[in-house]
């Protein structure tokens, strides 16, 4: 028997050590130890981690490495950013869209980052970001899984043509319905946004995701409104709520009751650690509220939490490299989910629990599923984030796209002469 791809002792995520991974057109066809088989080419993991590719299920492709355009955001607030991106949609064009796009795909493969749910602004008439993305989609489709959400970032109502531009760019082929309620006009039309934005999914078959309470304000309860709708029509596990940073200025009581609406109506959340951490709380003196929606209490109820990168080098946030386990490290540090089990989660974080909010099919290191997957410079999970580990190989489809050198370093101290490795510092555990 000849494989296409054979990877040698490779641990993988769920704690299985020391196993070999065979490929085949472009399918998983084998995960045992000691496979004893030729393949076009072997790849050697040497006891360290094999993953499933990276997800990021919450981002801005349309604005992404636009910092600077048309001039810098010198406050780094939220309201300047959108003030910003209002200025730079009047001169976007779809050349300018596509080309920053390709360039931040190509760092998103270096990255292992091999699926990204990107929000795009329908509230442009020419509708740019949209043709410049859907081109962009296709373009990256051998090597990106690339999900677009028709986003009336303006708010539906708020905006004269938003309705309008969402559904043609529905029709133009975007995939999932997204919203802002909490950026309309009053609460009421906010309420009224989820209900209409989630009857246009119901009636095209589609999935919602919502930018949904990212706000300080602990009145902004749109999620309970998404959940009511979501079992109203029977969307069940086809509906995110992204951000969710007002649950962090709510009462115990209130959240007491919501996260089981939460849980039973299947919405997935979506948090987005450098955004919430860096734009919440921002007229706090101190105490200063985190930011970051309730990833534990969440957890501990059965939801399916998802972490997303959400921006990179726009108008909303200068900094990022597209590194999904930089996200995952804020996310369980703001969390304060430092147990050995709670880091482990926050991998799945940006791995396993995306794919799941996506509805990526065949995801996953087992028999069966698609031979995509990223060999890491690190043992496990917990060292993978604690290192922001090298991607030494990518593979999509039991093909290698992608490769970086071992990280290591050259000491030269009188008479200790070393070669520094970050993960030879491994924990004693018994």
């Amino acid at each position: 028997m000849s494989f296409d791809l054979l990877v040698k002792n490779a641990n993988l995520p769920d704690g299985r050590n020391g196993v070999d991974i065979a490929c085949s057109n472009g399918q998983i066809v084998a995960v045992e130890r000691a496979i004893d088989a030729e393949a076009g080419q072997v790849l050697e993991a040497g006891g360290r981690l094999v993953s499933p590719p990276f997800v990021d299920s919450h981002f801005h492709m349309d604005a992404t490495l636009s910092l600077g355009l048309p001039r810098m955001n010198r406050s780094g607030t939220l309201l300047e950013g959108i003030a910003l991106w209002g200025e730079l949609k009047e001169i976007l064009t779809v050349e300018a869209v596509i080309e920053r796009a390709l360039k931040y795909c190509d760092l998103a493969v270096s990255q292992g980052l091999l699926a990204i749910r990107s929000h795009v602004d329908v509230c442009d008439d020419r509708l740019t970001g949209v043709q410049g993305l859907l081109e962009v989609r296709e373009k990256v489709k051998p090597y990106i899984d690339l999900q677009l959400v028709a986003f009336p970032q303006d708010g539906l109502f708020r905006s004269p043509n938003a309705e309008k531009n969402l559904l043609k760019a529905l029709d133009m082929g975007v995939d999932v319905v997204g919203g802002i309620p909490h950026f309309e006009r009053t609460m009421s039309d906010g309420a009224a946004s989820v209900t209409r934005l989630c009857e246009i999914a119901a009636e095209r078959g589609l999935m919602v995701d919502m930018h949904c309470d990212e706000t300080d304000d602990p009145m902004s309860r749109h999620i309970e409104t998404l959940a009511y709708e979501t079992q109203r029509l029977g969307l069940q596990g086809r509906v995110a709520g992204s951000h969710l940073t007002s649950m962090h200025s709510m009462d115990n009581y209130y959240v007491s009751k919501l996260l089981p609406l939460i849980a039973e109506a299947e919405v997935h959340a979506i948090a987005n650690p450098l955004i919430n951490i860096t734009l919440q709380g921002r007229h706090d003196t101190y105490p200063k509220r985190r930011g970051q929606t309730r990833v534990p209490e969440m957890r501990s109820y059965g939801i399916n939490v998802a972490f997303g990168h959400d921006c990179v080098m726009d108008p909303w946030y200068s900094m990022g490299s597209g590194d999904m386990l930089e996200v995952a490290s804020m996310g369980l540090h703001v969390a304060q989910m430092t147990s050995r089990d709670a880091i482990r989660y926050c991998f799945d974080c940006v791995t396993a629990h995306p794919a799941k909010a996506m509805g990526l099919e065949n995801y996953g290191v087992e028999k069966g599923c698609k031979a995509d997957f990223v060999l890491l410079q690190a043992r496990d999970a917990i060292e993978a984030i604690r290192l922001k580990a090298t991607r030494l190989a990518v593979v999509k489809a039991g093909r290698v796209i992608a490769r970086s050198p071992e990280r290591r370093t050259e000491l030269f101290l009188a008479g200790r002469p070393a070669v520094i490795n970050a993960a030879d510092y491994a924990p004693n555990e018994g």
